[in-house]
């Protein structure tokens, strides 16, 4: 397999992808909205999204499947798999506010193979392969070297499962708060990561999370220098429902501020 092929043909996918969202994005009709749960849209400009990145990529590699947010395939027998998130941070598109990005990466059965992530407002192209290091527009990257929790910029993601998840939310910002460099909330899971890989973040927390919305930037972090796990450690995460991304650096002293949270709330 070319993986240097393929993550050229996905990294022009992703861009045309990304120029078809900003377009859409000029005339976009909130009324076509649709409501998957509470507070978790897809719109129109979602599902088409997928369409033309599903038939691109199946012309790229047939013997491929498929799992995508909006119902594109799922997790199956083939050896080969293309994750995809045609739009992440649709309620940041909906309301026409960045970052919203579209993710496609590649796997087999035992790892991600390549990654691209088009984050369409601030027109940047994050890529890497299994081969490769970690890019941003022809530029590598790597994570930033900050070690001290309290300099640390920390990016949170609330899920949509508020009930199941806000005593968790509400203990880490407390935790968190004042006790380290900043917090931000920005909705879009997989551009959010490979700020990480730029230098720009140190970490991430996020639980209710997909695959599609984790494994390209899994492997952009990764080859990036920097660490991804679940809640628990574990670093097979790309099934967990709590992901855990960070420079590397500061990853086991803020994993104890989680998992000690994650004890507290146990013993309530």
């Amino acid at each position: 397999m070319d993986l240097d092929f393929l993550t050229e043909e996905v990294k022009k996918l992703a861009r045309q992808t990304g120029e078809f969202l900003k377009k859409e994005r000029l005339s976009f009709d909130r009324s076509r909205v649709e409501q998957k749960a509470a507070h978790d849209y897809v719109s129109y400009v979602d599902k088409a999204s997928e369409k033309r990145i599903v038939e691109r990529l199946h012309e790229l590699l047939p013997e491929a499947g498929f799992i995508a947010e909006e119902g594109s395939g799922s997790l199956e027998e083939q050896e080969y798999c293309w994750v995809v998130d045609p739009l992440d941070g649709t309620s940041n598109y909906i309301h026409d506010c960045t970052p919203y990005c579209v993710s496609i990466a590649l796997r087999n059965r035992e790892e991600i193979l390549l990654g691209v992530v088009y984050e369409c407002g601030r027109e940047e192209l994050f890529w890497a392969h299994k081969n490769s290091r970690a890019y941003l527009n022809g530029k590598e990257i790597c994570v930033s070297d900050q070690s001290v929790l309290d300099q640390s910029f920390i990016e949170l993601g609330f899920p949509y499962k508020a009930e199941d998840y806000r005593s968790f939310a509400l203990g880490l910002i407390q935790d968190l708060y004042g006790h380290v460099g900043g917090l931000r909330l920005m909705g879009a899971a997989a551009a959010e990561i490979c700020y990480i890989a730029a230098g720009r973040f140190e970490a991430r927390v996020e639980a209710f999370i997909g695959p599609w919305d984790i494994a390209a930037a899994y492997i952009i972090l990764k080859q990036a220098g920097g660490k991804m796990t679940g809640f628990d450690g574990n670093p097979d995460c790309l099934v967990a429902k709590e992901v855990f991304a960070s420079n590397g650096k500061v990853h086991e002293e803020l994993l104890k501020v989680i998992q000690r949270r994650k004890n507290l709330l146990k013993n309530e």
